[in-house]
């Protein structure tokens, strides 16, 4: 991964961990998530959902593990070049959008609200999906093509 996408990656994890600190510091306090478009409240629709713990822990806590891991592995990658790390970041990636996927889903269908900040967590999930597998394709041309098939057929 190149310099660029990991300081993206760590800028976008960061914006991630203030996200989810925000939501957990409501989640802890048990008061209202402060969320209002043209009047209609879905983060506390959301936030007082069955759907919001699992297994007694509320989901932005989760979000907070996933965003410092993948925080803390990218930074790794400036010190030491490793393909594990590497694997690891994006394992972290699949797993960040597989969960937002399921989490708008259950706003949607089930509780049929949606909350701007879990929306604003997916909307990270696929930028950092997308930064972490982005491959850049070599450009074809017909010079190229040219110049390699006339390699090809003098050796």
């Amino acid at each position: 991964m190149t310099s660029i996408r990991r300081i993206s990656v760590l800028a976008l994890s960061f914006f991630g961990i203030v996200d989810t600190v925000y939501l957990i510091q409501h989640a802890l306090s048990g008061t209202s998530v402060v969320c209002s478009i043209n009047g209609y409240d879905g983060c506390d629709i959301v936030d007082k959902s069955i759907y919001s713990h699992l297994f007694g822990i509320p989901l932005s806590v989760y979000g907070f593990l996933f965003y410092t891991t993948l925080f803390i592995l990218v930074a790794i990658t400036f010190i030491w070049a490793s393909s594990y790390v590497e694997k690891g970041i994006r394992a972290m990636a699949v797993i960040g959008v597989s969960a937002s996927i399921i989490f708008i889903w259950i706003q949607a269908y089930l509780i049929k609200a949606f909350c701007i900040y879990c929306v604003f967590s997916a909307i990270l999930t696929v930028f950092i999906v997308f930064i972490v597998f982005w491959r850049k394709r070599k450009k074809i041309s017909i010079s190229s093509i040219i110049s390699n098939s006339t390699k090809i057929s003098s050796k």
